[in-house]
């Protein structure tokens, strides 16, 4: 059974920083697509990034604009998002999510990220960013 779990949020100033933590387990990141989402009050779930079990495919929302970076430490089972020049529209609690994968990542360049491309769920960690 695949478990993942999120840490790494807190209150940031606006142009701050942050670095959120996703270990997983009951599978290697191997074979596991990982994706990042967030959860704005008044909005719907939202894909930020992604990266394939492959480690080799990257993906971003397009409110992103270059300011996030998703990259893993496979010994440690851990996918990192680095949030860099963090707004206070980016408030809002930040998901881990996982699916096994053998054969053909989800996470895709230029393709939308979906919540229900991922069996797998953390619970969550809060972000939040001051004016």
């Amino acid at each position: 059974q695949v478990e993942v779990a999120e840490s790494g949020g807190g209150l940031v100033p606006s142009g701050g920083s942050l670095r959120l933590s996703c270990v997983a387990s009951g599978f290697g990141l191997g074979n596991l697509d990982i994706g990042w989402f967030r959860e704005i009050p008044g909005k719907e779930r939202e894909g930020v990034s992604c990266i394939s079990y492959t480690g080799k495919i990257t993906n971003y929302g397009d409110f992103v604009g270059g300011r996030f970076t998703v990259s893993r430490d496979v010994e440690k089972s851990t996918v990192y998002l680095q949030m860099n020049n963090l707004e206070p529209e980016d408030t809002g609690t930040y998901y881990c999510a996982a699916d096994v994968q053998f054969f053909e990542s989800i996470c895709m360049q230029g393709r939308r990220m979906q919540t229900y491309d991922y069996n797998n769920w953390g619970q969550g960690t809060q972000v939040t960013v001051s004016s």
